[in-house]
């Protein structure tokens, strides 16, 4: 389904302990939006709920919960964290864009 480096894993591990977010609770929240310049963009976030429309992943430590409507776009993607002299951030590897942005942040399908 979805695909989470450990650079990347660790990376949120870090934020959910800085932002005080005990793991038992609270899940990272992957989705799909309109907008961007290629048309769809990427969301991330924490939150503590999972309803009915929601797939969940469990990555080891870490559940993924994604929309039932973002599932098609991000199937197969995996969420790589880089540090690099190049930039610093999440970095979205989704075989399913067509087309992406310079920044990376919106894709098109």
């Amino acid at each position: 389904m979805i695909t989470i480096s450990e650079t990347a894993k660790q990376h949120i591990f870090d934020i959910m302990k800085e932002e005080n977010l005990p793991l038992n609770r609270f899940n990272l929240r992957v989705g799909v939006k309109g907008g961007g310049c290629s048309g769809l963009s990427y969301v991330m976030d924490f939150d503590d709920i999972i309803t009915e429309n929601d797939e969940v992943v469990n990555l080891e430590n870490l559940k993924v919960v994604i929309d039932k409507k973002s599932v098609l776009y991000l199937f197969g993607t995996e969420l790589q964290y880089s540090s690099g002299l190049n930039g610093k951030g999440f970095q979205w590897v989704n075989p399913n864009a067509s087309r992406t942005c310079g920044c990376g942040e919106s894709f098109a399908v």
